[in-house]
This record gives C-alpha cells, structure tokens and sequence, in this order.
C-alpha cells in the first residue's frame, strides 16, 4: 500500500494527494516524501490536472515528520555519515529547504483539507498550500523546540500567512492552535463538519478548475512571487543556523526521547 495516494478525477479538472499511513498517524518519512515528489511530477506534467487536493487518510491530517525514523537513523550513522552531515555547503542544505515546499513551488494552485491534527511538518504541509480548509475536529502545532530541532519551513514562512506575534508564539511555545482560532488568524479559510471537508474541497477545486488554466497559473505565479519576496536569504541564515543546531547533541536526543516515550535531557550543545 503506497504511503502517498494519488487520484486523478479528469472531469472536474483535480487531483488528491492523501498521505497514507494511518497506524502512524500520517507520518512524513523517506518514502512517503519519495511517493510526493513522483506523484507531483505526474501531477504537474498532465494537462488536464489544473488543482491538486491534500489530506490524510484516517483522523489525522499529519503528525509531522517521521521522529522514530529519524531516531534510527541516527542510532545507524556512523562518523562517516555524521561527519558528511556537519560539513554540507549551505547551497545543498537550501535545496533541502526548498524540497520542503513542493505545493507552493508547483505552478497548479494546492487545497489543504486539515482532516485531523496537523502538527509540525503537518502544520508546514497545510501552511504551503494556497488555500486551506479544515475539519471541526482539526488543530494545529508545531513541536520542533520540544525535539530539539527545527521548524525549517515555518520559520521561513508562517509569518507570511499569519501575524508575525502569532506565529513566533506558536514556534518558541509548541503549543496547541485551535482550529476555531486558526480560522480567526486568517490560516484557514473555512472551518467545516468532518464530512463536509472533501465534498467543500472538491467544490472549491471544481470552481477553480472551471476557470481558464493560464489564468489561474499566472495569478498563483504573481501572488507567490509576492508571497515569497525574501525567502532565498531567509533560506540562506536557515542554512547557516541548521548547520550548528541540527548537528548538535540536542537535535538527536529529541527523537530519541520521543522514540523512547521519555522526557527529553537537553544539555545546549
């Protein structure tokens, strides 16, 4: 069973892209991100596909990225590995930055349908859609301060769908966003009853779909120009500072931890 379902409805002009790994809550981990970036060139290369449509299977949008996965990765590394890691140019760290941003980066225009809790890399996938709908029985967070490691995507962009206050709270703190609360910052457009949200994503995408494609191409193509004014040197100082911060102690003991249902053990280094 793939971990990414990719569905084509031809008639009304869209696709879905369901993260599919229920049992884990929607995990994000290498395969699922390998399933992504072949379904999106798919995707992106087909005429009649103008609007593509993001959820996840299960009661969860996604829990983030997959910690277990990067706690055994870690376990496995050698010196070798570790020591490759902390030397990348900064130019190869920003493609990874920017690999972690494939539904604002596609010319087609992306609807988040928040199924469920959207926490880290979850928050950040629904965050780099163009628009976004969610479930009564959505909320959204971002723990990467509590694992030690970084909201990469989120410190280059929340601030530019939410209020900047609002935004670095929900960074520095991890606490929880209520859906009721995300729909009043403006993040999410409308707030829905759980079986509402595919029927209104579908119609909003339909809508979308009817309308002539360069048209809507140009309009997403101008408006995320303006949207992502700056990021290429935001992208450059998160280079710089994942260099020190995701090569630390810290940056693996907070997997570790969570891999090993304990409090973290933070030593700053």
């Amino acid at each position: 069973m793939p971990y990414m379902l990719y569905e084509r409805y031809p008639a009304g002009h869209y696709a879905t892209f369901t993260m599919n790994r229920p049992d884990r809550l929607n995990a994000q981990g290498a395969v699922m991100r390998e399933e992504l970036t072949s379904a999106l060139a798919e995707f992106t290369r087909d005429p009649e596909m103008r609007v593509g449509i993001v959820t996840g299977a299960g009661r969860a949008f996604s829990a983030g990225a997959d910690l277990r996965e990067m706690a055994e990765r870690d376990a496995a590394g050698n010196q070798e590995d570790q020591a490759r890691l902390a030397e990348m140019p900064p130019e190869v760290r920003m493609e990874g930055l920017r690999l972690g941003q494939p539904f604002s980066r596609n010319p087609k225009p992306f609807i988040a349908a928040v199924n469920g809790l959207a926490i880290a890399a979850g928050m950040e996938r629904a965050a780099d859609c163009d628009i976004r709908i969610a479930s009564t029985e959505a909320y959204f967070a971002l723990f990467e301060v509590k694992r030690g490691i970084l909201a990469n995507y989120a410190m280059n962009n929340l601030a530019r769908v939410m209020p900047f206050g609002e935004a670095m709270y929900l960074m520095l703190t991890g606490d929880n966003l209520s859906v009721e609360e995300a729909h009043r910052l403006g993040f999410v457009h409308e707030v829905l009853e759980p079986d509402r949200l595919m029927p209104r994503a579908v119609e909003i995408a339909e809508t979308i779909g009817a309308n002539a494609p360069l048209a809507v191409q140009g309009t997403k193509s101008v408006a995320q120009f303006w949207h992502r004014f700056g990021l290429e040197e935001s992208l450059q100082l998160n280079a710089w500072v994942s260099q020190r911060v995701l090569n630390s102690e810290d940056a693996k003991e907070g997997p570790l931890a969570f891999s090993e249902k304990r409090p973290p053990v933070w030593k700053g280094r």
